[in-house]
């Protein structure tokens, strides 16, 4: 799904923001990023989605190769990906039900499907009975929830989240890992950036150790949570 190959990025500036870059991610797998401040995870995650080419390398994302795709087929890579901000980026004007509508207008989708897809996220994330609500009358974790409803709601083959908990609280950035985790069990590959190591640890899993801008860590670390209280709040989705 996703391939780099001895992928380096160099900024105008000079900075070299990573060095030689290799690894793989097979379709399914959930993956925690993690290194310091500057360490070279945004700059990862940009090359992902293309917001940043790489200087250097190879790099193959859900069947686009990134060194030369045009840009005309840039949304369709996207639609490949859910992405989950720190900020949420959910638009004030609109309520719940609109801001996740909105990611499935946009690329055309009949007001029928809209509905009935709408509706599933809005149950697999745990929203019923908000859909009206704007988001400023909803609280950090529940804008959170929004935002990975926006993220699922075309049904991507991967979700990327950038530091999903960062705005939110210890015991709602329990719950967002668990949906992510619940989410990832179904077949969608997720892969989280974040600096909560103490939410790395007690989920467990594959995580990519980034530091200077080379991977210094790959590995697979065990659960603390038994697997399930992962999901024991999933059935709704079903």
């Amino acid at each position: 799904m996703i391939h780099l190959k001895n992928v380096s990025k160099v900024y105008a500036n000079g900075t070299e923001a990573l060095r030689n870059i290799s690894l793989d991610i097979e379709q399914g797998e959930f993956v925690f990023i993690v290194g310091a401040s500057g360490a070279g995870k945004s700059t990862f995650l940009k090359l992902l989605i293309h917001e940043e080419k790489a200087t250097f390398g190879k790099i193959n994302v859900a069947g686009f190769d990134l060194m030369k795709i045009r840009k005309r087929k840039v949304p369709y890579l996207r639609r490949k990906m859910g992405i989950v901000f720190q900020d949420f980026r959910l638009i004030e004007k609109m309520n719940v039900y609109d801001n996740i509508a909105f990611a499935m207008r946009a690329i055309g989708s009949p007001e029928k499907s809209i509905k009935k897809r709408v509706g599933a996220v809005i149950d697999i994330v745990g929203l019923n009975g908000k859909e009206k609500s704007r988001p400023s009358e909803l609280s950090g974790g529940e804008q959170q929830r929004v935002s990975l409803a926006r993220a699922l709601v075309n049904n991507p083959e991967m979700i990327i989240a950038d530091e999903p908990t960062g705005n939110i609280d210890p015991k709602m950035s329990y719950e967002i890992m668990k949906k992510l985790v619940m989410i990832n069990k179904r077949g969608t590959t997720v892969i989280v950036v974040t600096h909560d190591h103490e939410l790395v640890r007690s989920f467990g899993g594959r995580v990519i150790l980034i530091g200077g801008g080379e991977i210094i860590r790959d590995e697979i670390m065990p659960s603390k949570i038994d697997s399930d209280e992962h999901v024991k709040d999933g059935g709704a989705a079903e």
